[in-house]
């Protein structure tokens, strides 16, 4: 190894402890504030029980004092309004409304005719208790209305009109006869419930130069997965503009982020690993803000993120007013978020152009298509690795024989070396080498362009694993989820980048990679030239990837195992089968003795020059001396 490579690996090495030495400082600040905030909280708490004490014994009441002290704090901090309607009605606790179907129990209450708990009753959470994409009081959505005073729809208890197993209709009332209304409709068979916000008789109540109505719709994600870096990786506010095929979003590893939004946007995703909560409007949100912020990992409260937005939808005055919104609460599911053809879809994060469409088209066909005769995910997997496998292998059976020609040239090449053993004379070396390829026929680059051709599949399976819904859950061998790390050893302690356990399908993975990493150097006419190169292939890039998929998706490390082993297996197979070197030799050597001198290309024009240059110069430097 030269001393360039050493003095590369000390920087790496360098760089690794310096970000692991910041993490430590941000994590310590972290705590730092949290622990203000809980020392501040506990404070608070102490001296409310002080003044709560001397109530009770001032008194002599036996009534709940929190009780009384939340009234009092109520009261305080509670607007008058001048509608004595809406005055009531602020005061009235509200009840809950259960509309269900075969796919969700969706809880609304009547204060502020909103979603209150959403249970989705095909899945489970890690830890195999229900689901629920909101818990109950997670969610607080409220109409924004300017009134003659500033009206949230959130703060008020409607009275519940109608009521059925699927549908639901709550008016909030006004003394001048006017009032809003809530209707809900949960359809058979989805994951969408219906909104229709009406207004009647407002347009005497609202002034005419309003031209929107605020949307305010504040969430609380739970954790729902097992693997809390995992989920949260993939997990962000996604929005889409009218008419763009594309969808944009807060981005995704951010612990905090904020969005203004100045244009049109048709919905919003509050989007986790494997399932979302969406606001869709047919006629256009006009404008807004998103914004997320993740929890720590250990929160009581068990919450991934806080999602927050705040919208506005075009209003125009009226006797009576609609304005149709569509909450979808369900899976991340390619196909079932497609069936609802609002382009839901694309939230789930399959990649870019090429990429992406490799997953829509190919991929996700081809594992549906193997899952509708196949139940076991770890035998699908397995056989659409032979598929992908046995479609590129023309790629792998070329990027072998370039790799075999050079190789069977290794004896000519010695030659050229011990020809030119001087570091003056590596021009004019390179220049014979590369006429020798040229007369063989054989290309430096010949192996390297299939490698390339097959990268696009290698990182379109990087990203379907981790976004394919169809693995949550879904066990195999000893992976009880294969959409999240497998551990057959929890470790008392966390290694820093590595985790607190050990991945078996990353740790054979790694090894499988580097048995693959040393046939290939073994296949290699030299290596004597780069040691830094073979330390790279041989050791750090297996190390490199057992790092990183310790934390990853079970079935992507098992799929690149897969992967590797059975390239290892095509290469024995075309080297025993498909490829004779002697003949290889034999007839690069007949092809290079029948080749006609060939006039120079220009790159080989412009070495001869440089070689000329080169010696000119030496001959130069030796009259001086």
């Amino acid at each position: 190894m030269n001393k360039n490579t050493i003095i590369g690996f000390v920087l790496i090495g360098a760089i690794l402890l310096g970000f692991s030495w910041y993490n430590s400082k941000i994590y310590k600040e972290q705590q730092r504030l949290k622990f203000v905030q809980d020392s501040t909280a506990a404070v608070l708490a102490a001296e409310q029980a002080r003044v709560a004490d001397s109530i009770r014994r001032a008194n002599g009441d036996t009534i709940e004092v929190k009780v009384m002290v939340d009234s009092l704090k109520s009261a305080v901090a509670a607007p008058i309004y001048q509608d004595s309607l809406l005055e009531a009605a602020s005061k009235d606790a509200g009840q809950l409304v259960k509309l269900a179907n075969d796919k969700m129990e969706l809880t609304l209450t009547t204060k502020g005719a909103q979603p209150y708990e959403v249970l989705l009753k095909e899945f489970f959470k890690y830890d195999s208790t229900g689901l629920y994409l909101i818990n109950g009081g997670g969610s607080n959505f409220a109409m924004n209305i300017y009134a003659g005073q500033q009206l949230y729809t959130s703060d008020f208890n409607f009275t519940l009109v109608e009521s059925t197993d699927s549908s639901a209709v709550m008016r909030l009332n006004f003394n001048q006869g006017a009032y809003i209304e809530h209707s809900y409709t949960l359809p058979s068979g989805s994951y969408m419930a219906d909104l229709k916000v009406k207004m009647v008789g407002m347009n005497a109540l609202i002034k005419r130069n309003v031209s929107s109505i605020g949307v305010d719709w504040n969430l609380n994600l739970p954790r729902l997965e097992k693997g809390y870096d995992n989920e949260k990786n993939y997990s962000t506010i996604v929005y889409k503009y009218p008419g763009d095929d594309a969808v944009e979003d807060l981005g995704l590893r951010r612990d905090q982020a904020e969005q203004k939004l100045n244009t049109k946007v048709e919905w919003f995703a509050f989007q986790q690993q494997f399932f979302s909560a969406i606001l869709y409007s047919p006629d256009n949100f006009t404008s807004g803000t998103l914004s997320q912020q993740f929890y720590p990992e250990n929160n009581r409260e068990g919450n991934l993120m806080a999602c927050k937005s705040s919208m506005e939808v075009a209003y125009q005055p009226g006797e009576s007013v609609e304005m149709p919104f569509q909450f979808y609460f369900g899976p991340n599911h390619f196909k079932t978020l497609r069936s609802y053809d609002h382009s839901f879809e694309k939230i789930v994060p399959l990649g870019g152009w090429l990429i992406g469409w490799i997953n829509r088209v190919i991929i996700i066909n081809c594992f549906d298509f193997l899952n509708g005769f196949i139940s076991n995910y770890g035998i699908i997997i397995l056989l659409l690795t032979i598929l992908i496998k046995l479609v590129i292998s023309p790629l792998t059976l070329k990027s072998y024989l370039s790799t075999a020609k050079m190789r069977v040239l290794k004896p000519e090449i010695e030659k050229i070396n011990a020809k030119y053993p001087k570091k003056e004379d590596a021009l004019k070396k390179q220049q014979e080498t590369m006429a020798l390829y040229k007369k063989t026929g054989v290309s430096m680059f010949g192996g390297c362009l299939p490698m390339l051709l097959q990268f696009p599949i290698l990182f379109a399976m990087f990203r379907f694993f981790p976004a394919s819904f169809e693995l949550r859950q879904q066990s195999f061998l000893w992976a009880d989820d294969l959409s999240t790390y497998d551990s057959v050893l929890n470790l008392p302690f966390s290694i820093p980048l590595y985790g607190d356990h050990v991945s078996l399908f990353a740790l054979l993975m790694a090894i499988s990679m580097f048995f693959y990493s040393k046939i290939t150097m073994n296949q290699m006419p030299s290596n004597d030239g780069m040691p830094g190169m073979k330390f790279m292939q041989l050791y750090f890039m297996p190390l490199f990837l057992l790092v990183l998929c310790n934390n990853f998706s079970s079935g992507l490390s098992y799929y690149y195992m897969l992967s590797n082993f059975i390239t290892i297996i095509q290469t024995w197979v075309i080297r025993k089968y498909f490829v004779d070197e002697k003949a290889l030799y034999a007839k690069l050597q007949a092809k290079a003795a029948s080749s006609k001198p060939a006039k120079k290309s220009k790159f080989q024009q412009r070495l001869d020059e440089l070689y000329k240059q080169q010696q000119e110069q030496l001959r130069k430097q030796q009259g001086r001396r």
